[in-house]
């Protein structure tokens, strides 16, 4: 039987044709119409619903500021703007092919919701020019108001009950190194990484929240709330947990309604805040301190503080203050304070100067520091041209409460100039420094840094001149670097030998009694005078006359004051 192509042993293939099946293209199903809303009322209603419910749910999880100049507030109306125009194409049963006819839909039936979208890019962007720093380069250095001041006389020289030994890590470690010595709470809760530093009682100190370890132990303890806060103190390295007799109900990371950002953004729908941070009053009471920001060029350029909203954290009662009470230590941000120094020493000759003459232009250098003076915070930053040089022309020191800041003409070493060469004074034991404080030793602006091994364990201290950052003074303790110090500063002409020790008192007396003792592998003598019940204990290593003191031998002793029964001599003299 003859074969032929279409057909096989009786078997006809369909479609076969040239040896290759055909390609029958297959029919497009029919779209499904969309089912319309008959009434336009009820289809009004349905869209305004479905948008209402969308804009509450990203209200409650976004918090945006309904205010014309938080950007966020733009980024909301414009959501509810295409929440309500979707929903108007599905219950109007609109259904167009291609991008034309939808527009076309949405122009006749959703004016309102387009021509507002419209309206709000066309304000953002005209807010946006009109607060540009091209126009508003004058208003934009009038920020910060700069006043030129006299470090050697108006930043005394500070006792070290006041300088602040510990950075940021190591507080972080010691506070972490605390709660997990306490059984009781190191498996529920966890310390919050903020460790503001304040002022308190007239020391300076880090606090530090807890948070609930995870969700299950949130469920477990939230109605009790938090039962603590860590209190380290950055002089004694001493780590206090405060237990209250309430908890801490209201925190950054906390849920729901009791979370920080939603009690406030609920309590003060327009206000706009900057990071809120974590104090407690003299009384120990702890609050939330949330500074409101406002802007002040244009819709969005200018950013500055307008007061705070202060919020009980363990009540949720909140309260406004245009001024705030004196115990408030952190109101304006290091970030802030050094964007606005560097809008001032920018633009203060107009913003063509900046870019092309740049006259008498300066910035801040990258780091920051805070330093304890009187009962406030304030911070500290070098300053620097704009020439990119390894040099500071002077340094900015800024109250973190009222903002009033000074500027110190003082030409010398950028910080991590100065920690490179504390660095390379112990080089040998791969110390690391720090970043710097800035203080008044013997009337000189004097870096000051704490010397930490790979541990990250405090091992010395050490003292570099802003001026002539060569001259480095290290010590095992403050005390004696500071000596060496002003030994180092006598000795290169820069003081003269009359330079004294900052913080301390001298007393005159014939020795009742010595004793001796080795403690850390130095040797330490501890003198008593007669009339007095006070030792004073000396290490033979800064003071080796105290080996061959005997009793009844007069004395001069320069001793740091204290209320306890023996206090540290720095200096002994033979009369």
């Amino acid at each position: 039987m003859p074969f032929s192509g279409t057909d096989a042993g009786g078997f006809r293939w369909e479609g076969f044709n040239s040896g290759a099946p055909s390609q029958q293209p297959r029919p497009e199903k029919p779209q499904k119409p969309r089912k319309a809303v008959k009434s336009p009322a009820a289809r009004v209603l349905i869209n305004l619903a479905v948008t209402a419910v969308a804009g509450f749910l990203y209200f409650y999880f976004e918090l945006p500021a309904l205010n014309l100049q938080s950007p966020d507030f733009y980024t909301f109306v414009l959501l509810l703007c295409v929440v309500y125009c979707v929903s108007a194409i599905f219950t109007s049963g609109f259904q167009g092919q291609g991008p034309g006819p939808y527009f076309k839909f949405l122009k006749k039936q959703c004016k309102i919701p387009l021509l507002l979208a419209l309206a709000m890019v066309a304000l953002s962007l005209a807010g946006s020019l009109v607060g540009s720093v091209i126009f508003r380069a004058r208003s934009y250095s009038q920020l910060l108001t700069v006043e030129t001041g006299d470090f050697a006389a108006e930043v005394e020289e500070i006792s070290y009950d006041q300088i602040p030994m510990l950075d940021r890590d190591s507080a972080e470690r010691l506070g972490d190194r605390k709660l997990g010595e306490l059984s009781d709470m190191v498996s529920q809760f966890e310390v919050v990484d903020d460790y503001t530093q304040i002022n308190y009682r007239g020391r300076p100190v880090r606090i530090a929240t807890l948070m609930y370890a995870d969700i299950i132990k949130w469920f477990t303890n939230r109605s009790e709330g938090l039962p603590a806060y860590l209190v380290i103190d950055m002089v004694t390295q001493n780590v206090e947990l405060v237990r209250l007799s309430e908890g801490i109900k209201y925190t950054n990371v906390e849920h729901f309604g009791r979370n920080l950002y939603r009690h406030i953004r609920f309590h003060y729908p327009t206000y706009m805040f900057a990071q809120p941070v974590m104090e407690v009053n003299e009384e120990g009471v702890p609050y939330w301190i949330c500074p409101r920001l406002v802007r002040t060029i244009g819709l969005f350029g200018g950013v500055d503080v307008k007061g705070a909203v202060l919020v009980n954290a363990i009540t949720g009662d909140s309260q406004y203050y245009e001024e705030v009470p004196s115990w408030v230590d952190n109101l304006y941000s290091a970030q802030l304070i050094m964007q606005q120094y560097d809008y001032y020493g920018m633009y203060h000759n107009g913003f063509f100067n900046s870019l092309f003459g740049q006259r008498e232009v300066t910035v801040t250098t990258e780091g920051y520091n805070y330093l304890a003076l009187g009962d406030d915070v304030w911070v500290y930053t070098g300053i620097t041209s704009t020439g990119g040089d390894q040099s500071n022309i002077g340094f900015l020191l800024t109250n973190q409460r009222t903002k009033e800041s000074n500027f110190y003409s003082c030409a010398g070493a950028t910080e991590y100039s100065a920690m490179a060469s504390a660095n390379g004074e112990l080089q040998n034991l791969r110390y690391q420094a720090t970043f710097p404080l800035l203080l008044n030793v013997g009337g000189q602006p004097t870096y000051f840094m704490a010397m930490k091994d790979a541990a990250e364990l405090v091992k010395k201290y050490a003292m570099v001149n802003v001026q002539q950052y060569q001259i480095v003074a290290t010590g095992d303790t403050v005390a004696q670097c500071e000596q060496n110090y002003l030994a180092m500063l006598s000795q290169n002409g820069v003081v003269d030998g009359s330079a004294s020790l900052s913080g301390t008192q001298t007393v005159d007396g014939a020795i009742a009694e010595i004793r001796s003792a080795v403690l850390d592998g130095n040797s330490y003598y501890f003198i008593r005078l007669i009339g007095s019940d006070v030792f004073y204990s000396v290490s033979a290593v800064d003071q080796p006359l105290a080996v061959i003191l005997s009793e009844g031998d007069q004395v001069t002793v320069t001793y740091r004051p204290g209320t306890d029964s023996i206090l540290t001599g720095v200096e002994i003299a033979k009369r």
